[in-house]
C-alpha cells in the first residue's frame, strides 16, 4: 500500500559521498587517533613543531620548565618514602621470581629514571610487581630449573623483559592500546585476586622454613607440598614469620583507619627488614633453620646486553612470557595511573604510558633489570606522601643507587621469612572481595567472569587463569556483538515520544503498528540473529492480536537510531525482512537511519526497493504516516492504491 498522499514534514537526507582517500583517512583517524594528537601542530612553524614533537614523546621537557622548588620538596619526601618500600619489596619480589635478590634492587634504579622522562603520570611509582614475578617464575620454571641452571634462567628472565618492552612500546607507537582494554575490570579483579592468593600460598615455603617446595602454583599442589613435609617445618622460622606478619598487618590496619598515618605502613617493610636482620645477627638464627639472603654485591647495575638469550632454544618461551607479563603489567599500570589521575583531575595518555613502559623495560633488560610496572601499593604510598610529579621516581632511584653503592652488605642477615611476610601483606591488598560483592550486585555475568578467572588461577595455574579470563572477556564481547538487544517501543501518553515498553510500562502500543528498536550495528556477526528475532517479534504480535481480537497488524517500523553502521550482510537481512513482510501483507518502515547506514542503503538500491516514502526521520513521523494510511483506508478503501507485489516473492 502507498502513502503518496501523506505529506512528510522532514525527509531523511542522503549525505554526499566522500572521495575514497578522504573516507579512508577519516576512518583511520577515528580508529587510531580518537584524541587527535596532531591538533597542537596545526599552523605552527617547523621549529615549533620539532619542539612540540620532542615534548610529546619526552613529557619531562614539557613540564620541567614549570617545575618549582615547592614541588621538589614534596617530591623528595615522597621519593624517600617510596624508596623505603621499594628496597624490601624489590628484594622480596625478585625472590618470588626465583631471581637473585640484587636484581630486585637493580630493577628499582634504572626503570624509574626512564619512566620519569617518558611517563605522563604524576603519581605512578615504578617498580617490580608480584603478579609478573609469579608469572616469570611459573612460565620459565617449567623449562629451566633456577637452582640447577641459574645463569640460563636469569638470561631468559632478562630476554622476556626485553620482549615485554618491545611489545608494550609497539602497542603505544602503533596506537593499539585498545587491545589491552579487552581485559575487563571484572577480569582483572578476578585474575589479580587469584594471583595474589597463589603468591600468598607460595610464601608458606619461606614462613615454614622449607628447603624443597613444589614448582606448581595451584592450591592442591601447594597444600600437598606443605603437609607432606610437616617433619621439616621450622618452628623458629614460623614463629618469626607470624610475628612480622602480625606487625605488618597491624601497621596496615592503622594506616587504613587514619590516612595521616600512611607513613607507618610505608616504613613498616623496611623496619621489618632492619629488625629481622638485627635479630638474626644477634641470635645467630641462621644456624637454627632461619634462612637469610646472604651476600649482596655492591655496585650499580652491570650491562646485560650480552646476556639476552636470542639464540637460546627456549627463546619462544621467553617471548611468550614477555608478551603475557607485558600485557598484565600494562593493564595494571595504566589502570592504576588513570585511577590516581582522576583524584588530581588530570589526564594521562594511555599510548604514551605504553611507550614509557616499553622503553623502561627495554632499557631495564639491558641493565640487569627484570620486568617493572606501576604497582598499586607503591603508587598509593607515593600519592599519600604528597608527590607532585614524576621527580619522586628520580628521588627513589637515587636512594636505591645509594643503597646499591654503600648499603647492600647490611642485608646479608635479612631473613627470607621477613620477605615472605612483606609479600603476603602486599598481596592481601589485591584480594578485593568488596569489588566482587559490588560486581554481583550490579552485573551477575561480570561477577561470573571475575570468579572464573579467580578459580582458574587458584585451582589451575596462572596461565590457565589468564586464558579463562581472556576467553570469558572475549565471549562477553562476542555475545554483545552477535546477540544485540531489540526492544518493543510504545507511545508515552500525551507525547510524541516512543520508548521501550519494558522500561516504561505506561507506554501504549499503537494499533496496527509494531515498533521495534535495534540497539547495535547490523553486520555479518548478528545479521541472521536479527532477521530471526524480528521475524519472531512479528509472528508473536500477530498471534497476540488474533487471540485478543484486536485490529490486525499492518506496519512494522524499525527504529534505526542506534544502528551506527551496516554491512552487506545487514543489507541482505533488511531485504529478506522486506520480502517476508510483503509476503504477509505488511509494510516495512524505517525510522532515523544514520548517515553511514542511509548511504549504504542508497548505494545498494535498497531505498528504491522499499521506497523513499517509507523512510522517516523519527519514529513519531513514521507512526503518523502509518496512522494516516490506516484511517484513509478505513474511510475510503478505494482511495488507497495497492502496490504490486515483488516478482521474486
Amino acid at each position: 500500500m502507498g502513502n503518496m498522499d501523506y505529506e512528510c514534514p522532514h525527509r531523511v537526507a542522503i549525505p554526499p559521498s566522500k572521495p575514497l582517500v578522504k573516507s579512508l583517512e577519516s576512518s583511520l583517524k577515528e580508529t587510531f587517533f580518537p584524541d587527535d594528537p596532531f591538533r597542537q601542530f596545526k599552523n605552527q612553524p617547523l621549529s615549533r613543531k620539532f619542539v612540540l614533537a620532542l615534548q610529546y614523546f619526552v613529557p619531562i621537557l614539557e613540564w620541567a620548565p614549570r617545575y618549582t622548588f615547592d614541588f621538589f620538596k614534596s617530591d623528595v619526601i615522597a621519593g624517600i618514602t617510596i624508596a623505603s618500600l621499594a628496597v624490601p619489596q624489590g628484594i622480596s619480589y625478585a625472590n618470588l621470581a626465583n631471581l637473585p635478590p640484587i636484581i630486585g634492587l637493580y630493577s628499582s634504579f634504572v626503570p624509574p629514571l626512564v619512566y620519569a622522562m617518558l611517563g605522563s603520570s604524576k603519581d605512578l611509582a615504578v617498580g617490580t610487581v608480584a603478579v609478573a614475578s609469579l608469572l616469570i617464575s611459573s612460565m620459565l620454571g617449567k623449562e629451566v630449573n633456577h637452582s640447577e641452571n641459574p645463569t640460563l634462567y636469569l638470561q631468559l628472565a632478562l630476554t622476556s623483559t626485553f620482549f615485554a618492552g618491545v611489545f608494550q612500546a609497539s602497542l603505544g607507537l602503533l596506537r593499539l592500546g585498545f587491545i589491552v582494554d579487552f581485559l575487563s575490570h571484572a577480569t582483572i579483579v578476578g585474575f589479580m585476586g587469584g594471583a595474589a592468593t597463589v603468591v600468598c600460598l607460595q610464601q608458606l615455603k619461606g614462613i615454614l622454613g622449607l628447603v624443597h617446595f613444589t614448582h606448581e602454583t595451584d592450591l592442591v599442589s601447594v597444600m600437598r607440598s606443605v603437609f607432606t613435609q610437616m617433619h621439616q617445618w621450622r618452628w623458629e622460622s614460623g614463629a618469626l614469620g607470624c610475628c612480622f606478619l602480625f606487625f605488618l598487618l597491624l601497621t596496615r590496619y592503622f594506616s587504613k583507619k587514619k590516612t595521616a598515618f600512611f607513613w607507618i605502613n610505608a616504613m613498616a617493610p623496611l623496619t621489618s627488614v632492619i629488625l629481622g636482620s638485627l635479630l638474626v645477627f644477634l641470635t645467630h638464627a641462621e644456624k637454627h633453620g632461619v634462612q637469610v639472603i646472604g651476600h649482596l654485591k655492591k655496585g650499580l647495575n652491570p650491562l646485560s646486553v650480552s646476556e639476552l638469550a636470542f639464540g637460546s632454544p627456549f627463546l619462544m618461551t621467553a617471548i611468550k612470557t614477555g608478551i603475557i607479563t607485558g600485557v598484565i603489567g600494562l593493564a595494571e599500570g595504566v589502570a592504576v595511573g588513570r585511577s590516581f589521575a582522576i583524584f588530581k583531575n588530570y589526564h594521562i595518555d594511555g599510548n604514551k604510558e605504553m611507550i614509557a613502559f616499553g622503553m623502561m623495560n627495554i632499557a631495564g633488560s639491558c641493565t640487569s633489570c627484570y620486568l617493572t610496572a606501576g604497582p598499586f601499593s607503591r603508587t598509593a604510598v607515593n600519592f599519600n606522601a604528597g608527590c607532585k610529579s614524576a621527580v619522586s621516581n628520580i628521588v627513589m632511584a637515587t636512594a636505591v643507587m645509594i643503597t646499591l653503592l654503600f648499603l647492600t652488605p647490611l642485608f646479608h642477615y635479612t631473613p627470607l621469612v621477613v620477605l615472605s611476610s612483606i609479600i603476603i601483606t602486599a598481596m592481601l591488598g589485591l584480594i578485593d572481595y568488596e569489588a566482587v560483592i559490588h560486581l554481583w550486585k550490579i552485573d551477575k555475568f561480570d561477577c561470573m567472569v571475575c570468579m572464573g578467572a579467580f578459580v582458574g588461577v587458584v585451582f589451575g595455574s596462572v596461565e590457565i587463569g589468564l586464558v579463562i579470563a581472556v576467553t570469558l572477556s572475549m565471549l562477553r564481547v562476542l555475545l554483545f556483538v552477535a546477540r544485540p538487544r531489540t526492544f518493543l517501543l510504545g507511545n508515552i501518553p500525551n507525547s510524541m515520544v516512543y520508548r521501550s515498553i519494558d522500561q516504561y510500562p505506561i507506554a501504549n502500543n499503537v494499533p496496527g503498528v509494531l515498533i521495534l528498536q535495534i540497539d547495535a550495528p547490523i553486520y555479518f556477526a548478528n545479521a541472521n540473529y536479527l532477521r530471526e528475532r524480528i521475524s519472531r517479534w512479528i509472528y508473536e504480535e500477530e498471534d497476540k492480536l488474533k487471540s485478543t481480537g484486536e485490529a490486525s497488524l499492518h506496519y512494522v517500523i524499525i527504529d534505526m537510531s542506534a544502528v551506527g553502521s551496516i554491512d552487506t550482510s545487514g543489507i541482505s537481512t533488511l531485504e529478506e525482512l522486506k520480502k517476508n513482510a510483503d509476503r504477509k501483507g505488511l509494510k516495512l518502515v524505517l525510522a532515523n537511519p544514520r548517515s553511514e547506514v542511509i548511504k549504504k542503503l542508497d548505494n545498494s538500491k535498497f531505498i528504491e526497493k522499499i521506497g523513499q516514502e517509507w523512510i522517516y526521520l523519527t519514529v513519531g513521523e513514521a507512526v503518523a504516516a502509518c496512522n494516516f494510511m490506516l484511517h484513509t483506508h478505513k474511510s475510503n478503501p478505494a482511495a488507497v492504491e495497492l502496490q504490486p507485489q515483488d516478482s521474486n516473492v
